[in-house]
Order: C-alpha cells, then structure tokens, then sequence
C-alpha cells in the first residue's frame, strides 16, 4: 500500500501540474476571440483557423482538465440519497462507481478514440473548411484526457481503499481553499480597510495642527 500511495501522489502531482497550466488555454481562447473580433470589424477580414483554434482550446481545456477536477472532488455529484450514509459507506460507493462507470469508460473511449487520432495523424487530414487547421491535435486531445482522466481515477481508487485501511486521510471531503474571486474579494476589503486607516491617520493628524 506504501508504494501504490507514492503512485497515488505522483498522479496527483501530475494532475496539479496539468490543471495548473491548462486554466491559461481558457484565457488564449478568450484573446484570440477578442482579437478575432477586433480584425474582422476593424479591417473586414476573419478567417476559419481563429475559430478552429478557439475550439481547438476550449477543448482542450475541459479534456486535459477532467483529471484535475476530479482530483479536487469538483465533478457533479447529487448526494440526496448517499450523503445519509457513513463515510465508510459513502467510500464504499464511490469505489464501486469509479470501479463500474469511469473507469469501463475511459477503456472504452480509449479504445474508440484511438484509432481515428492514429488515421488522422498518419493521412495529415485538414479541416473541410476554407483555411482550417489540422484535425490530427485536437483528435489527440479525446485519448489523452481520458487516459489522464483514468490515471486520477487509479489514484482515488488507491487513496479510498487506503482510507479503509485507516492509512490515508479521507480523500472525499474537499480541501477548503479560497477561489481566486474569494480571495480577489480580501485584497480588495484589505486595501479599503488600510485606506480608511491612512484617511483616519490623516484627519487626525490635521485636527491637532489645527
């Protein structure tokens, strides 16, 4: 169990590091829509790979990141029912959904996906629209994030039955941490708070000159 929790952290290193990244193709496709946006009305000329492209990395996107997001536990649940339950119980299921649903699926998808990324590659196919981009990367996108999607799925089912086994923390609950709005939000009242301090320094200061 030792080794295979070293295996579960490497993953879930991995994982980090992807999500880390991946959140910036979000803000590259916004850019390239504004800026997309600014040519055509600007000097009347667009052209299909700015929109290919923006597919190209919203897509991305959401596939590379779908192990990360079920690292942090952030994939839709409905816990009407299981939430009622111990947290052994609840563990139980979770593994039992992970064993019969993600990762069957990722197989499959792996399986399926596979083989058209491996034609597209091999034959160089182009987009059928006028100036499109290459189909073969975002063919790839599919296999790989399922297959990192699958890899996170190993790690939780490693991490849940070491919580049974009392040695590994419980890895359903979600780490409290702040969002960036959260925290843009307490810069924000911090920075107010140290000026109404300075503007009350001030007037003070200036009510015992006078």
């Amino acid at each position: 169990m030792n080794s295979l929790l070293k295996l579960s952290g490497l993953i879930d290193g991995l994982s980090r590091f992807i999500g880390r990244w991946v959140i910036w193709l979000v803000l590259a496709s916004t850019v390239i829509s504004a800026v997309n946006a600014i040519i055509r009305k600007a000097f009347n000329y667009s052209s299909n790979a700015f929109l290919e492209l923006q597919w190209y990395l919203f897509a991305a996107s959401f596939l590379l990141a779908a192990g990360y997001t079920l690292l942090n536990n952030e994939h839709v649940r409905i816990d009407v029912v299981v939430g009622r339950f111990s947290r052994r119980v609840q563990t139980w299921i979770d593994i039992f959904g992970l064993l019969t649903f993600l990762m069957p699926m990722c197989v499959t998808v792996l399986l399926l996906s596979t083989p058209y990324f491996l034609q597209a590659w091999r034959s160089g196919e182009v987009s059928s629209n006028a100036g499109g981009l290459i189909i073969w990367p975002v063919y790839a996108l599919i296999p790989l994030g399922f297959g990192l999607l699958m890899l996170q799925g190993l790690s939780e089912l490693i991490k849940r039955f070491a919580f049974l086994q009392g040695r590994a923390p419980d890895p359903g609950i979600k780490q409290q941490q702040r969002s960036p709005e959260e925290e843009l939000a307490e810069a924000i009242r911090l920075a107010a708070e140290q000026q109404a301090a300075q503007t009350q320094a001030q007037g003070a200061t200036t009510d015992k000159k006078a």
